[in-house]
């Protein structure tokens, strides 16, 4: 509980110096006099109200990306599961590549759907291929089924890409992932999606918890394990394709921030879900504040700075867990 109360914390000071700091700095008592009155029209004011929706952007695809990430790895006991291993990532990537290259779509409204259709097809790929045979939807079966999709839908996008130099360009801002595109109107058609998942995640967390002991186990105590990992599945899909198709791939999320939950509150998927989905944010907004610092005035996509910070992140993690086991 008291981490729990840090994090949040922790999660209002980001969200304010996240609306505080950009290529231009606006003081905090700037900040709240913007929307406290309406009317002030100055250039700090108008920089902080553009700000919010970046913002809560960040808050919004934190929490999906580590809560997804936290269902993958708990339902496939596979610590390596993230957003990528269900081909979500190469779907949309196919689908906007697609849509660019043969029907002229370029705007961000018309990405949104698009990417939502394609990580959601891929998705549906992986759980039938993952499916096929007696034994059904086995975690080893999942993540091949994920890596060829995947290897597949990248070969298929780099083949529609390469003599479409038009297309790369406009395509490679998407694909870096990142939150400077947040618009309200693009994320509330996509609200009821991330509740949805969230609230599937909610409802299947005491039968993650089972599948953690084994499948013939669960069983044995009376869990429902095909149910419980194809809610969970959904549940993942719905809260990975919104976040994707509203900031593009952002990776590291999902992969990181589940592991980092697990050291902190032990391995109750009650506590994992809960520390997750505050250290999500955290850790996409602490990158996004990184990214505009660094190269201002301009930004470096909140992508690539999870991408850094994330990559050495979980290779101490792994290293940790290795050791462990020697």
């Amino acid at each position: 509980m008291l981490f729990l109360c840090l994090g949040c914390v922790t999660l209002v000071i980001l969200s304010l110096v996240s609306v505080a700091i950009g290529s231009r700095t606006i003081p905090l008592n700037e900040v709240f006099h913007a929307f406290s009155d309406p009317a002030d029209s100055s250039v700090s004011a108008a920089a902080a109200r553009l700000r919010v929706p970046r913002t809560i952007l960040g808050i919004l695809a934190g929490v999906a990306l580590a809560v997804a990430g936290t269902l993958m790895q708990g339902m496939t006991r596979n610590p390596l599961a993230d957003p990528s291993i269900l081909g979500l990532n190469s779907g949309a990537a196919f689908a906007i590549v697609v849509s660019m290259a043969f029907f002229g779509l370029n705007t961000p409204k018309q990405f949104i759907w698009v990417a939502l259709i394609g990580s959601a097809i891929a998705a549906l790929a992986v759980w039938l291929l993952g499916s096929m045979g007696p034994s059904g939807a086995t975690i080893l079966k999942l993540t091949l089924a994920g890596a060829v999709v995947t290897a597949m839908l990248s070969s298929l996008t780099s083949a529609i890409l390469l003599p479409r130099i038009q297309v790369i360009s406009t395509y490679r801002f998407w694909q870096v992932g990142g939150l400077s595109g947040a618009r309200f109107a693009l994320m509330v058609p996509v609200l009821p999606m991330l509740i949805g998942g969230l609230t599937l995640a909610l409802l299947t967390i005491p039968g993650i918890n089972a599948l953690a002991m084994g499948d013939e186990l669960a069983e044995g105590l009376g869990s429902r394990v095909k149910f419980t990992r194809g809610v969970a599945w959904i549940a993942a899909v719905l809260l990975s394709a919104g976040t994707t198709s509203l900031a593009g791939p952002i990776g590291f999320v999902g992969l990181v921030v589940p592991h980092a939950a697990r050291l902190l509150v032990g391995s109750d998927y009650r506590h994992i879900l809960a520390a997750s989905a505050v250290l999500g944010p955290i850790l996409l907004l602490a990158a996004d504040i990184i990214g505009r610092v660094l190269t201002r005035p301009s930004d470096v996509e909140v992508g690539i700075v999870t991408a850094i910070i994330g990559a050495p992140f979980f290779i101490i993690l792994a290293r940790g867990r290795m050791l462990r086991q020697v």
